[in-house]
């Protein structure tokens, strides 16, 4: 009984060792647009990898057959930057930061351009944009009165209405969003999370898709204009990681990143004094279990394999806006000096 029951131990702690995943010790890059465009938002779609930048130019590329495109909208005078991309089964949607706020639904087949949503006000600028599923989505601004400026599409993206404060919790006089990777809103299934900086760095939880919401508190750094939440991801209904910083002291590694594991009702700091300073996009490795986080910024390419305790650099270059992965070890990322494939080994 007693050489059964150490087998029996053997077999279990060795099935548990092969089915953790690998840790990485090293990325290379492949260069697949390298010139002067600033790419901050990028969205997965199958064998495509779908960017949005500035001048008003977007495009994809094929990660099968390697075919690039690349297109350009143009409104009246308007100097159009796209920072929000997101995605149904048929249509890609890019949103600018500025006035007038402008919202492009674009064809995958014919890439076909309209314009299906368009505010003009001086405070004006939105950050990021997602769906639910093919009919639902959201996009999230920055505040015009006392709530944050939010959208919401019922129809696959083909009307778009702004929710009136009076539904909405209120921010605080300084506290806002920030454009830098579209990644300040997460989903799982029904469920959202946006977050915010400037003044306050909370979290603005919606489990209904935004028809009621609650804020909780985060241990982010917070009080000055840049300082604050920049992105978050989540890998279930209740893991996920939140970092930033403060992007005018960029290699300040203090209250920069957290971890929560209640569905973003509490929050942990990580790794303080180390791992990398201001965050422009934090991503959880897929099929990780939720134990390894990529992190791209100031620092150049963090990575954690133990859930942000401890983090190593793996890649030096420090332009990188965002980064989503492809699968489990590779990713592309973006910044502005083109499009990159990333592999981890």
């Amino acid at each position: 009984m007693r050489k059964l029951i150490l087998l029996l131990s053997l077999f279990l702690i060795t099935t548990a060792f092969g089915q953790r995943p690998s840790i990485f010790k090293t990325v290379t890059v492949d260069t697949i647009i390298h010139e002067r465009i600033s790419i901050r938002a990028i969205e997965t779609d199958g064998d495509l990898v779908w960017f949005a930048a500035d001048k008003g130019r977007f495009g994809f590329y094929n990660t099968k057959t390697h075919q690039k495109f690349q297109g350009t909208v143009s409104h009246r005078e308007s100097d159009i930057e796209f920072r929000s991309i997101a995605k149904t089964s048929r249509y890609i949607y890019l949103l600018n930061i500025g006035n007038p706020a402008l919202l492009y639904q674009i064809a995958k087949d014919s890439k076909q351009t309209k314009l299906v949503y368009e505010e003009i006000h001086e405070k004006v600028f939105y950050d990021s944009m997602r769906f639910w599923n093919d009919n639902d989505g959201i996009a999230i601004g920055d505040p015009i009165q006392d709530c944050l400026s939010i959208l919401i599409t019922h129809d696959g993206g083909n009307s778009w209405q702004k929710q009136p404060c009076s539904f909405l919790p209120k921010i605080a006089d300084g506290e806002a969003a920030f454009a830098a990777s579209n990644t300040n809103i997460a989903v799982q299934g029904s469920k959202t999370w946006v977050v915010s900086g400037g003044k306050k760095a909370r979290i603005f939880y919606s489990p209904d898709q935004a028809q009621t919401w609650q804020v909780f508190e985060t241990p982010i750094v917070q009080g000055l204009p840049m300082t604050g939440i920049f992105t978050t991801d989540f890998y279930n209904d209740t893991l996920g990681v939140v970092a930033g910083g403060n992007y005018d002291l960029p290699y300040q590694q203090t209250a920069n990143k957290a971890l929560t594991k209640d569905g973003g009702k509490t929050w942990e700091l990580l790794a303080e004094n180390e791992g990398f300073g201001y965050a422009s996009c934090v991503q959880f490795v897929p099929k990780s279990n939720g134990t390894q986080i990529v992190s791209v910024g100031a620092s150049g390419l963090a990575y954690s394999f133990d859930s942000g305790k401890t983090w190593a650099k793996l890649l030096e270059q420090k332009d990188l806006y965002t980064i989503r992965f492809l699968n489990r070890s590779t990713a592309v990322a973006a910044g502005p000096n083109g499009l990159f494939m990333l592999h981890f080994k």
